[in-house]
């Protein structure tokens, strides 16, 4: 990669370089998550006219709790009336959830995730056609004491554009049950830990309020609850290069 671009997030910062396509098998199930929701998301960058981006999340997934693994689906569409043009779909976890694998999508190298998360992938939609949608299995791990959330931007082929962006988003619970087969989270809700007792959550990773950008110096500003928006300034496709 000839040189490193940098990532403006409000409510948070992010520098993402990607890496070779890394896909690995599922091994969890993603079935019967309940509708599909956009909760926490919003239009950052306008799209052109006729363009309508958003991203729909199960309003439900469930954890094993013996293995910690769940599944998750990802869909980005286009309501509008005009073809989209080339986007691309990020999916981001933090804290107690990690994205181990997005099917067909490339791996965020870890030195380029965004500050606060654990994992990510960069999925190349490509021309979504008006009324159409695409959605990407989504195979993770949930820490159950910890809170968990997730981030799908929608950006421009070159990157320079975010249309739209889920999240950070939280799944969770208030009520475990670590002698069943699983755990149901839901969408929206905050978890609260496993540990007996335990009235707030451990903090994780790295405070989302203010953060550095590493060589760009610049920082971030708090964006309330919807938190972390992206804009880039550099096209997508030399990040992916090489």
């Amino acid at each position: 990669m000839s040189s490193r671009r940098t990532t403006v997030i409000v409510g948070s910062l992010v520098t993402a370089s990607f890496s070779a396509v890394m896909i690995l098998p599922f091994t969890a199930s993603a079935d019967d998550q309940g509708p599909g929701s956009s909760k926490g998301g919003k239009v950052v960058d306008q799209p052109p006219k006729g363009v309508k981006l958003t991203t729909l999340l199960p309003s439900r997934i469930s954890v094993d709790n013996s293995s910690h693994k769940t599944a998750i689906t990802a869909t980005v569409k286009n309501d509008g009336t005009k073809d989209s043009g080339t986007v691309n779909l990020l999916v981001v976890g933090f804290d107690g959830l990690k994205v181990n694998s997005v099917e067909g999508c490339s791996a965020i190298a870890d030195k380029d995730l965004p500050k606060g998360s654990n994992s990510g992938f960069s999925c190349a939609v490509g021309n979504l056609a008006a009324g159409k949608s695409k959605s990407y299995a989504v195979d993770a791990t949930f820490d159950l004491g910890k809170k968990g959330e997730i981030c799908l931007p929608v950006q421009t082929g070159d990157g320079k554009k975010t249309y739209w962006q889920q999240g950070p988003v939280p799944f969770g619970t208030n009520d475990h049950s670590p002698n069943a087969p699983a755990t149901p989270l839901l969408l929206g809700t905050d978890n609260k830990p496993v540990a007996p007792g335990g009235d707030q959550l451990p903090k994780t990773g790295v405070g989302r309020d203010i953060l550095p950008l590493g060589a760009a110096g610049a920082t971030l500003m708090a964006a309330g609850a919807a938190g972390l928006w992206w804009s880039t300034r550099r096209p997508t496709a030399r990040r992916l290069a090489g």
